[in-house]
């Protein structure tokens, strides 16, 4: 059989990786944990003796991350393994197929935002509890206010305005 260029792009087209969905799940919570740290890709990979784009391909899921490198990330993260593999911070993911998605629900979504790991991390640097209580019941009424105000707005006839 002789190659021909298209044949040679078949099976190039073949054998091209996919991500799994796990792999790539597990990589943004990488991601998302180093960059709630504020470490570089190259900082991790430093720590974890590897290359800064070996980080960049486990964070995108390209490249599996072995038992015992997700160890040493995870140590290095300050956090455990499951921590990878949680949908949210409180339950471990079930492994039991590759229907896994990284944004599952609003909060992973916001979790994973630019804006929701920047908010987290100035959060993390009020060590004050009262503060930060306070921050949470501001942002909660703030929340509570802009509701009300999507109820009225949606409850309004075209063309009314609110004194």
């Amino acid at each position: 059989m002789i190659a021909t260029p298209a044949r040679f792009m078949e099976t190039l087209t073949m054998n091209a990786k996919t991500p799994n969905a796990i792999d790539t799940y597990v990589g943004s919570r990488v991601r998302m944990r180093r960059q709630l740290l504020g470490l570089s890709q190259e900082k991790l990979a430093d720590q974890i003796g590897v290359t800064f784009q070996q980080v960049q391909k486990y964070e995108k899921g390209l490249n599996r991350i072995g038992a015992s490198r997700l160890q040493r990330i995870a140590e290095v993260l300050r956090t455990s393994p499951s921590f990878f593999f949680q949908q949210d911070d409180s339950e471990p993911q079930s492994l039991a197929g590759s229907e896994m998605t990284v944004a599952a629900d609003p909060v992973a979504e916001f979790l994973h935002s630019k804006e929701g790991l920047a908010l987290n991390r100035a959060f993390l640097q009020i060590t004050d509890t009262q503060l930060r209580e306070k921050i949470v019941a501001l942002v909660k009424a703030m929340a509570q206010a802009q509701e009300g105000r999507n109820i009225a707005t949606a409850r309004s006839k075209p063309g009314e305005t609110f004194a």
